[in-house]
């Protein structure tokens, strides 16, 4: 009976560790990719505003893979579940403590859209079904300038947002010059709403609004004399020439430079700065900073 009492408890004993054993395995389960948004993971959507299947992640990947069984797929329920993520996301939600930068091509390169601890919202118009890599925690040092970014060659910042020191008013943009004649290079993908030639001279001011629904927002160039082949409701990319810089609406031309403003929402002009002591424009700082930009 003893011996029969012994085999019993040894028996019980074992399968209790064995509970214990899966019971610390299931929490490590289910942290694994779920597609569940867990507090500490990134997260894509298949669908725009954080709406169809979800992928989650909480580390860095330089390559999504393109066919099953091999790809990292939308896991969540809903529109999308099982395909593969790569050049099919349309929004994301950060839930880390860590800024998550995706790109446009594998290997962490390309245009990219920085997602801040806690952002959740559409990928812009450039990385939307274009999406191959993202990383955990990229150095801001990736950023380019905005300045040279604009002309794609070295340029430099003549006032800052809200920088006038000897004209009346609130500076609603960011004025950056190189040099007549110099190409201007579209900041931001969309889609221009708005194309006013101008002429050199105070009175001649020009003006080119390019829209980005998916981030809600109008970046608007002034001053500079827009290419021959710009119209309204064109497509025009990041990167695209789109002006050359000029004095359109300048009283000099020792004073030639593009004005670049930033607008919430759907705008065709910019903001009134000189003589206006309201700004209607946020500082547009982490809003650069989002599309790979440094404010410099």
């Amino acid at each position: 009976m003893r011996t029969f009492t012994r085999i019993l408890t040894a028996t019980t004993a074992a399968m209790a560790l064995g509970g214990t054993v899966l019971a610390t395995a299931s929490p490590a389960s289910a942290a694994a990719r779920d597609g569940v948004c867990d507090t500490g993971e990134f997260c894509y959507y298949f669908n725009s505003n954080n709406q169809g299947s979800l992928s989650d992640f909480t580390e860095s990947i330089d390559d999504y893979a393109t066919t099953q069984p091999t790809c990292y797929d939308f896991k969540g329920p809903g529109d999308g579940k099982g395909k593969c993520i790569k050049n099919a996301a349309a929004s994301a939600w950060n839930r880390s403590s860590k800024t998550v930068r995706v790109y446009f091509n594998s290997g962490h390169t390309g245009t990219y859209q920085d997602f801040a601890p806690g952002a959740k919202g559409n990928l812009n118009a450039t990385l939307k079904n274009q999406n191959a890599s993202h990383q955990f925690g990229p150095s801001t040092s990736a950023r380019s300038n905005m300045s040279s970014s604009l002309y794609k060659a070295s340029a430099t910042i003549t006032c800052g947002f809200d920088g006038y020191t000897s004209t009346s008013g609130r500076h609603e943009g960011i004025d950056i010059a190189r040099g007549i004649g110099s190409n201007v290079y579209n900041l931001v993908a969309g889609k221009v709403i708005n194309v006013v030639r101008g002429s050199t001279g105070r009175a001649g001011l020009s003006t080119i609004a390019v829209y980005n629904a998916s981030l809600n927002k109008t970046v608007i160039y002034l001053h500079s004399a827009p290419v021959s082949s710009l119209r309204v409701g064109q497509q025009v990319s990041r990167g695209q020439v789109i002006a050359t810089e000029s004095w359109r609406g300048v009283s000099s031309s020792s004073s030639a430079h593009t004005h670049v403003e930033m607008r919430p929402g759907q705008q065709t002009r910019a903001a009134k700065s000189v003589g206006d002591p309201h700004l209607e424009n946020p500082n547009p700082t982490s809003f650069w900073n989002s599309q790979g930009y440094n404010v410099r």
